[in-house]
């Protein structure tokens, strides 16, 4: 499967259950890891879990499995990588915290990322 066909499965299937203000991000310009980053929200612990246990069910009807699965034991966060996407399902306040969004687009003009400083530059 395709990563364009893989992304629009993932969104699909947060669609099914509800996910909240899911966002999709087109990073082949920025790394060589993935193609894709999937960020969305649910509502609870539970919820987030759901999300993503229905993404990958519905990968498997589709014969994919995800390289891994991180975080649904306490579902603040699950990350699921399919390779090329790599979907992250979130409690909306711990979206907030991380902010992968602006993590991934806040990307200068020639494409290079914004240097971020070393903790010894950091003033206490």
């Amino acid at each position: 499967m395709e990563a364009e066909q893989l992304k629009q499965m993932v969104v699909d299937a947060l669609e099914d259950l509800k996910a909240v203000n899911t966002a999709t991000l087109d990073v082949t310009a920025l790394t060589d890891v993935m193609d894709y980053l999937v960020i969305t929200s649910g509502t609870s612990n539970r919820h987030v879990k759901s999300l993503a246990d229905h993404v990958c069910m519905e990968a498997k009807k589709q014969g994919m499995r995800p390289l891994g699965v991180e975080g649904e034991t306490t579902g603040d966060w699950v990350l699921v990588d399919f390779g090329d996407v790599v979907v992250h399902v979130m409690l909306p306040a711990t979206r907030d915290f991380y902010d992968l969004e602006r993590l991934w687009v806040d990307v200068r003009p020639d494409g290079a990322r914004p240097e971020v400083p070393d903790d010894s530059s950091l003033e206490a």
